[in-house]
């Protein structure tokens, strides 16, 4: 396949420069509107009033580089579709606070849109075993993929320009693989994306002007579920599975760390502390923008991790898996996150400052 380069390029500038464009205006009628981030010492870094919902303006960025390239898919109506539900759910919850349970609804209408349209993880080769057909328990993994997805780098957006930035790696990493792979619709809703992300960045990184609120990290972490589903699992094999959490590993590590963290400590699930990693750096004394450096590098790592993988033997792919772990491990060392049951019982009985 003979890539039209000139094309590529020219989508990016729309899509760039359209996020570059509209944010001013989210900016401006955010705080016209009183639409903002109210500082909160509990959890949030910020010392100002922030505009949000500048996913609105990734969205619009989005929008320009979908409608230059129209790219075609079967289910590209149901990807759009479960795109706008996902976009609304978020900027609902970011102009009135959805409850846990409405927007976990929410999302999940999301994605049995798109598993709906016939967009499922259908089977894979497991080795020694051959090709195992999923049937329902593929329309759930699907679902779970896609909630999951999203609502990962929905947890890693804390400090400016993370989400954003994170997202965007994670991005370029699956554009190579789908160039290396010749998929064009995995390149061209990367290539828009990233974009998107491009031009939104310059108002995101520290200081930030304006944050990306629900409205932008449900749509993004959406968006990289369905494109993974595009590309990553085509070789339906056991380990293609992995690629996806490969690339965004620092998210989905920080997830579950948390998850099991609020577990031990007898909490919701969805209690918001700021015991994330990106929180842990900045508590060891690095910068908001040294922390956030700090976890860019380790994702690019793990895109480098995923791309390998992609075009790797079982040997490889295997040593990639090890490599992964390792990276892991050091994520946890320079933040020095520790995972500690309490020892007693009246630990459990301190208030959510004094443990947090």
């Amino acid at each position: 396949m003979i890539w039209n380069v000139n094309e590529l390029i020219i989508v990016f500038f729309i899509s760039a420069i359209t996020s570059f464009l509209v944010t001013p205006v989210i900016i401006y009628l955010s705080k016209k509107l009183n639409l903002v981030d109210e500082p909160d010492s509990n959890r949030k870094l910020h010392k100002d009033i922030i505009p949000t919902l500048g996913g609105l303006a990734i969205f619009a960025g989005t929008i320009a580089g979908y409608i230059y390239l129209q790219p075609a898919h079967p289910q590209m109506y149901a990807i759009i579709i479960g795109a706008v539900i996902m976009i609304s759910v978020g900027l609902i919850d970011d102009l009135l606070e959805l409850r846990p349970l409405y927007k976990m609804a929410g999302q999940i209408a999301a994605a049995l849109v798109v598993v709906q349209s016939g967009l499922v993880i259908e089977k894979m080769t497991i080795p020694f075993m051959g090709t195992v057909y999923l049937g329902g328990i593929g329309i759930v993994l699907t679902v779970l993929w896609i909630v999951a997805a999203a609502n990962v780098i929905n947890i890693i957006d804390g400090l400016d320009g993370l989400a954003a930035g994170v997202t965007a790696i994670a991005l370029l990493s699956i554009l190579v693989m789908g160039f290396m792979d010749y998929r064009i619709i995995v390149v061209y809703l990367s290539l828009i994306l990233i974009g998107s992300l491009i031009g939104f960045l310059p108002f995101n990184f520290y200081p930030a002007k304006i944050f990306m609120g629900d409205t932008g990290s449900l749509f993004l972490g959406y968006s990289i579920a369905i494109i993974s589903m595009l590309g990553l699992f085509k070789n339906v094999a056991f380990f293609s599975f992995i690629i996806p959490i490969i690339v965004i590993a620092v998210p989905v590590f920080d997830t579950i760390l948390v998850m099991i963290r609020r577990k031990l400590n007898h909490q919701s699930i969805a209690t918001a502390d700021r015991k994330h990693i990106h929180y842990e750096l900045v508590n060891m004394g690095y910068s908001d923008r040294a922390s956030v450096l700090i976890i860019y590098a380790f994702s690019v790592y793990f895109g480098i991790l995923a791309i390998l993988f992609n075009s790797g033997t079982l040997l490889t792919s295997l040593i990639i898996l090890g490599a992964s772990l390792i990276g892991m491990k050091l994520i946890l060392e320079i933040a020095g996150i520790k995972i500690r049951k309490p020892k007693q019982k009246s630990e459990n009985l301190r208030s959510k400052d004094e443990r947090y």
